[in-house]
């Protein structure tokens, strides 16, 4: 059997249109279709490592989804907080609006952190 890391190491060296032949010529042999997989094997093929089929999401949208009228005041206080420049006016806007986006692109700990102080203040919150 073939030595499985100088497979892995050989095609990491690949670019992306001699990904995109490779895979031709293997759906061509055995006689299958790798349609959607595709796009995620070239696509990792090219950052120069090998891709898993699904790749962990490494960042987040952290929603705030509603809240109580009487929890306005610390919500307000909680999205200051995790928006530094946002101003007094922006984040009551903001608050106002639910359900809008608190944070956008944040990694796993900062949307967390996001979530719990504005579950704390007593918002419901969504991360996507």
């Amino acid at each position: 059997m073939a030595d499985i890391a100088n497979i892995v190491e050989e095609l990491s060296k690949l670019t992306v249109i001699e990904a995109a032949d490779l895979v031709k010529k293997l759906e061509e042999k055995w006689g299958v279709t790798a349609a959607a997989p595709v796009a995620v094997a070239a696509a990792g093929v090219a950052g120069g490592a090998a891709a898993a089929p699904e790749a962990a999401k490494d960042t987040f949208d952290v929603i705030l989804a509603s809240l109580p009228a009487d929890k306005k005041i610390s919500v307000i206080k909680a999205v200051r907080e995790i928006k530094a420049g946002l101003g007094l006016a922006e984040a009551k806007a903001l608050v106002e609006g639910a359900p809008k986006p608190v944070l956008e692109g944040a990694n796993k700990a900062d949307s967390d952190a996001a979530k719990k102080k504005l579950e704390e203040a007593g918002a419901k919150v969504e991360v996507k």
